[in-house]
């Protein structure tokens, strides 16, 4: 098939994109750089921003199916930039799908988008939209998800995918945030409690998007659906960030501060950014803080029973690839 995938060059958009072309697949990218390593593999380059709707439908001529994957990630920013990114940019990519007569969409979604700021422990596909949100990400990307599924049709079979905390060798995000952070003392545990979290690696990531592709139809059991993506593996979020940590060798975080000091801290920050127009983002904000305080693991048997998903590759081997990979590409 000829794929179309939003964010070609980042972290989760590029391992969809080398699984696909591993596999025998014609691969166009769409984003707003172009990437060498994508050049090297064979893969058609598209610029464009995905708030341009002609530049989404061009980029989808002549393709099968999108993986949409770009999104404005981050704990901090305008709400209008979020807006832009993720909202209208599905919107876009939902207009290129039916322009092009192109039949299915697998949509990049994020477990934040039913986190309600307590504790989720075992929690299904049932699980609510709270409320309230208090970032931008979670919301925008919550309002997209649901368009992505009230699309899905008679013209168009759209499926979600909700992955936790992407991590691995070539991560641009997670891994090097914390590690940065580790060695400059900045990390402090939120709290005491052992709280369980999920997580998945970038390898296990990207074979559940293929997966599920695979199986999409119009009327298939994933059809219109959104599902939740792991490791099947929760671990103590402070045991998980140390072990990343361990693999940079970078010493363990041992020192914490209260959850309501963490997260009063964080209403402060965004109060003072935002009144100040800091760049950058605050260190800590009131997501955040609830984030990192509370426990958040899902069931994933609807991935298994639906598209077989089975991660195939383990925390433990994955820390050891992480390993191997920063040391030979040291992290400044």
């Amino acid at each position: 098939m000829k794929a179309l995938v939003t964010g070609g060059g980042g972290f989760l958009g590029g391992a969809i994109v080398r699984a696909l072309v591993a596999r025998g697949d014609s691969v166009r990218s769409f984003s707003r750089a172009s990437y060498p390593a994508l050049t090297a593999l064979g893969v058609e380059q598209i610029g464009g921003d995905l708030g341009d709707s002609a530049a989404v439908s061009a980029a989808a001529k002549g393709c099968d199916i999108i993986f949409h994957v770009a999104a404005k990630p981050g704990v901090w920013g305008p709400y209008e930039a979020y807006y832009r990114a993720n909202v209208v940019g599905t919107e876009n990519v939902l207009t290129a799908c039916r322009a092009q007569g192109i039949s299915r969409l697998v949509y990049t979604s994020s477990p934040s988008v039913v986190f309600n700021g307590s504790d989720m422990e075992g929690v299904d596909e049932t699980a609510p939209y709270p409320e309230h949100f208090e970032a931008p990400y979670p919301q925008t990307k919550a309002i997209a998800e649901q368009q992505v599924l009230a699309a899905n049709g008679p013209g168009l079979a759209t499926v979600a995918l909700r992955p936790h905390l992407i991590w691995g060798p070539e991560d641009n995000h997670l891994v090097p945030r914390i590690i940065h952070r580790g060695r400059a003392g900045q990390l402090r545990r939120i709290g005491q409690r052992p709280c369980l979290v999920d997580h998945i690696y970038i390898d296990n990531a990207a074979d559940a998007h293929l997966q599920a592709a695979d199986r999409l139809a119009r009327g298939s059991a994933v059809a219109g659906k959104a599902y939740f993506i792991s490791n099947g593996e929760p671990i103590p979020l402070w045991e998980m960030v140390n072990r990343i940590l361990a693999a940079a060798g970078v010493p363990p975080v041992e020192r914490s501060i209260s959850p309501k000091l963490a997260y009063a801290a964080g209403a402060l920050l965004e109060k003072v950014y935002g009144t100040l127009k800091l760049r950058g983002e605050p260190r800590m904000t009131r997501f955040l803080a609830r984030e990192l305080s509370t426990a958040h693991w899902f069931d994933i048997s609807a991935a298994r029973r639906d598209f077989d998903y089975d991660p195939r590759v383990s925390t433990a081997e994955g820390l050891l690839r992480l390993q191997s990979w920063l040391q030979s590409h040291p992290q400044p």
